[in-house]
């Protein structure tokens, strides 16, 4: 009971990046383009990593509108890398663009004192540590991209999950992807800074997964990545305290074991359905 206040703030952060990742985890999954999430959080640690480099607080406000401004850069090169005749998949741009940003920052930090210590803190993060004042302000910021995407919610719903249909029906697919992905950047900027790349990537994409073994409406999916993701939070944060681990770490780990559990019940429930449809189909049989 003494460590519910130090653990609550850390709490609430876990679920406003519940509610947001698991949204655009489904955007995410059904575009097919799984590792943008960690692709965009890269890219915002490149930024961090650039202001921490020329001596900025990387805590500071100037910090944080340099990382904005190169994730706002990768959205632009994620929403034009979408080509009309898919000759060259998307995934491509967004793995190679992760794998320069992650070189990028490593060289920049070999110049950087204490880069030992700036790069673990980008990897997991330290969500312990964050104040009421980063909850109220990211809840903030969250609430008014999810008020966003709920008002354009057909539009971009439309290009996730049916892909051609919107240029055939005359959207400007690159315009709304480039604002998908720069209010993806939006989020991905703050969440890097509170739960780090790896952390980021989890909250994103093992909801949507996990809730997609049982269900195919975005509404279930939604309330299952939530639900998931809320428990999960929970028993991490405790985790880690309990052990005296890194916490975004090992909510990383607790996803991952969470995320096994749900796919062996998935494979006992659909084991267990064929059979009654085999049994079935038998039984139809004989009767003919």
């Amino acid at each position: 009971m003494e460590m519910l206040p130090f653990l609550l703030a850390p709490f609430v952060a876990s679920l406003i990046l519940t509610g947001i990742h698991a949204y655009l985890g489904v955007h995410v999954v059904e575009r097919g383009v799984i590792f943008v999430d960690l692709a965009l959080a890269q890219i915002a640690a490149l930024g961090a990593t650039v202001a921490i480099v020329v001596g900025m607080d990387p805590h500071g406000h100037a910090s944080y509108w340099i990382s904005l401004g190169f994730t706002f850069l990768g959205a632009a090169i994620f929403a034009f890398a979408r080509t009309r005749r898919g000759h060259i998949p998307q995934e491509a741009f967004i793995g190679i663009a992760y794998a320069v940003a992650s070189a990028t920052a490593i060289l920049l930090m070999s110049k950087a004192t204490g880069e030992t210590e700036h790069l673990k803190d980008m990897l997991v993060g330290n969500i312990l540590a964050v104040s009421w004042p980063e909850v109220q302000k990211t809840a903030l910021l969250y609430g008014v991209v999810g008020a966003f995407h709920y008002i354009f919610r057909k539009k971009f719903l439309a290009i996730s999950m049916h892909h051609d249909a919107p240029e055939k029906l005359g959207f400007n697919v690159r315009f709304w992807d480039f604002l998908f992905y720069a209010s993806f950047g939006f989020v991905v900027t703050s969440s890097v800074a509170i739960a780090g790349v790896l952390l980021v990537f989890c909250y994103l994409i093992v909801p949507s997964v996990a809730a997609m073994l049982f269900a195919d409406r975005i509404g279930t999916r939604l309330a299952i990545g939530w639900t998931m993701g809320t428990l999960v939070s929970a028993l991490g944060v405790l985790l880690s305290v309990k052990m005296d681990t890194p916490t975004g770490a090992t909510i990383v780990v607790t996803f991952g074991g969470v995320l096994v559990i749900m796919f062996l019940i998935h494979l006992v429930l659909h084991h267990g359905r064929d059979a009654r449809q085999l049994d079935g189909a038998t039984s139809a049989q004989r009767e003919l």
